[in-house]
């Protein structure tokens, strides 16, 4: 789910913050609206981010979040590739030892 660079890029913005508004992410991972709504839906249907409708004044606001699976996800993510990093460091490193 998280391989997809979006998807990555807007679990590690909502990981810093409690949630934030659309605009907000979308401007952070420099897409368009339908790339950030097709993202933010996929998310969603996975169960890793939480979308919230709302108004602020007359104008339509959505804030994204994310869901305690989604902060898991994220971090197993984040693990597997600093480990997948390390092992082609050793590798490198092995290569130039010979």
């Amino acid at each position: 789910m998280l391989h997809n660079p979006t998807r990555l890029a807007v679990a590690a913005f909502l990981s810093g913050c409690a949630e934030a508004e659309f605009a907000m992410v979308r401007d952070h991972c420099q897409v368009s609206d339908s790339v950030l709504s097709k993202a933010a839906s996929a998310l969603e249907d996975a169960g890793y981010v939480e979308i919230r409708k709302g108004h602020v004044g007359k104008r339509s606001r959505t804030w994204l979040s994310h869901a305690p699976t989604g902060q898991g996800s994220l971090a197993r993510h984040v693990t597997a590739l600093q480990e997948i990093v390390a092992a082609a460091r050793n590798a490198a490193a092995g290569t130039r030892a010979e």
